[in-house]
């Protein structure tokens, strides 16, 4: 946002403060050269305190007949038409007094405040350069122009300048931010922050902001190789313990590993594709050192709200993966707790797991709440036959598995162990004919599936 400057020229003549707060002297603090222009100039500025803008021109101009090479007088009747938004005339008053007095910044400023409210980018952008020369800290607004007029080129190099002369803002950060978020420019910020890193090696922001692009460009590697240079020279910051959860880790340093990492996940400064990956380490540590379980249950709390990757489902993948069916379904279960207790394909893999882990009761139950939220999904009419079958309910396997045949299409491998099941359940009704029905059926269908 354009930081105006409001320019702050009242009665400090009047009031008898001489002492300017300015580094140059304000125009109203120039003394009067005769009664007659004192007595106008007052009158205008008592006009104008009172918005009679009109009225304040009028002895303005009576001022500038007796002094034509007054600039103050000429820089005041700017004022007064900028007010009444006559901004030819505001810009012809306030280049006058430019040129009566160039090195003056308040005049520039008045040329400035036309060139801003009537959009004139390019003259915006000559005045400030000129004015930059009396006050380098109005490069701010001069950024601002070029991010208006989008001259992303230049803004980032102004910005670069203006945060190694005077520290870092909020405003140029976030046009910063801005700029680099379009890749063209992603190569030249990363360049400019490497540099900054050599100038300044204990300014942890330039790591931070070089660790965010190399983020958002997918270069994870080098986001942790900077964290790593970061946790050198600064240990304390936060983004360093990225690094040190590695070191940890690969020591074999298990609570050092789980202090950093709760560090990071509880970090609101660091990206969440860094925080994924190092659950994911110590899921991988976990995994072998299953003492330290509890600490990965701790660790998913932190990803309960995100909306980005489900975590407590993709840990029940990973250990689905490793044929540990125990640990899927509680991260599955979990998962099905924290989101959408419907959600299709979580479901179907809690299904599989529970059916891998022989635990039959949880299958049936949780396979027949299915059916009533996707009735016509013929998956969990299928396990919920299974499990009943299993735990012996054969009248009842029987009837939901007639009933979930209806819903298969164009799937032989499913057809067919919908028959398997269906021989099991007549099996255990005691019906032999049916039973080896059944069984030729599915036999006939999985030789045949595509």
């Amino acid at each position: 946002m354009i930081q105006k400057r409001v320019l702050i020229i009242l009665f400090f003549v009047l009031l008898g403060n001489a002492a300017s707060v300015m580094a140059q002297v304000e125009p109203e603090d120039i003394a009067m050269a005769s009664d007659e222009y004192q007595d106008s100039f007052y009158e205008s500025l008592k006009q104008k305190g009172i918005e009679n803008y009109d009225k304040a021109i009028v002895s303005l101009e009576k001022c500038i007949k007796l002094k034509p090479n007054d600039a103050v007088a000429y820089f005041e009747l700017g004022k007064n038409y900028l007010a009444l938004k006559n901004y030819r005339n505001a810009q012809d008053a306030f280049e006058k007094a430019t040129q009566l007095d160039p090195k003056n910044k308040w005049f520039w400023l008045g040329i400035y405040d036309v060139s801003f409210e009537t959009k004139n980018y390019n003259l915006a952008i000559e005045t400030i350069q000129k004015i930059i020369v009396f006050d380098e800290e109005y490069k701010d607004d001069l950024i601002s122009i070029y991010m208006i007029t989008n001259q992303f080129d230049k803004a980032l190099v102004a910005i670069n300048e203006m945060d190694e002369k005077f520290g870092k803002s909020s405003d140029r950060e976030i046009y910063k931010n801005q700029i680099l978020s379009q890749g063209k420019y992603q190569s030249a910020g990363i360049d400019n922050l490497i540099d900054q890193i050599k100038k300044n090696p204990k300014e942890e922001s330039n790591y931070v902001d070089l660790i965010f692009l190399y983020s958002k460009a997918e270069q994870t590697d080098k986001a942790l190789e900077v964290a790593k240079q970061l946790a050198k020279e600064i240990p304390t910051s936060e983004w360093a313990q990225v690094s040190l959860f590695k070191v940890y880790l690969d020591a074999n340093q298990a609570d050092k590993a789980i202090k950093s990492m709760n560090t990071i996940l509880s970090s609101s400064k660091i990206d969440s594709k860094i925080k994924h990956r190092t659950l994911n380490e110590f899921l991988i540590y976990v995994n072998k050192n299953p003492q330290y379980a509890p600490d990965l249950e701790k660790a998913i709390a932190y990803f309960d709200n995100d909306k980005e990757v489900d975590v407590a489902k993709e840990i029940g993948k990973f250990y689905h993966s490793k044929n540990q069916f125990e640990n899927a379904i509680k991260y599955y279960e979990r998962d099905l707790k924290t989101n959408s207790d419907t959600d299709r394909e979580t479901n179907l893999l809690l299904l599989e797991a529970y059916r891998e882990a022989k635990q039959f009761e949880p299958l049936t139950k949780r396979a027949m709440y299915m059916i009533e939220v996707y009735p016509s999904q013929p998956q969990f009419y299928y396990y919920a036959g299974l499990g009943n079958n299993q735990l012996k309910q054969f009248k009842n396997a029987k009837t939901v598995l007639e009933m979930g045949l209806d819903y298969v299409v164009d799937d032989k491998t499913l057809e067919g162990n919908f028959n398997i099941q269906l021989g099991e359940a007549y099996d255990g009704l005691g019906d032999a004919k049916k039973k080896e029905e059944y069984f030729l059926k599915a036999n006939a269908l999985l030789k045949n599936k595509k």
